[in-house]
């Protein structure tokens, strides 16, 4: 399954409180829970005024479709085409 790197726009994320992002994360969980298709979240990255996710599904729509039904923005959802780390430069992906 494609695996997707979503950038949202949340003017303040970095400063939510504890409660905010558990009740994010039940709002999206619920979500995917009711998508009827395959999809996972992976994890997410809260940094200044973004919250930054990874998620897999079958296709960008889908990802939209997760916001919408959510409430979150989807400013920006890219494909992700590969992953790298410092085992990269001894040859393990």
């Amino acid at each position: 399954m494609p695996k997707y790197l979503i950038e949202r726009n949340i003017p303040g994320a970095s400063k939510l409180n504890a409660e905010q992002l558990q009740g994010i994360s039940a709002k999206s969980n619920d979500v995917v829970a009711g998508l009827g298709v395959p999809y996972e979240w992976v994890t997410s990255y809260v940094a200044g005024d973004k919250i930054y996710c990874v998620h897999e599904a079958e296709s960008a729509e889908i990802i939209y479709r997760h916001a919408r039904e959510g409430g979150f923005p989807a400013d920006l959802v890219t494909e992700i085409a590969s992953q790298i780390g410092p085992a990269t430069a001894h040859g393990r992906i």
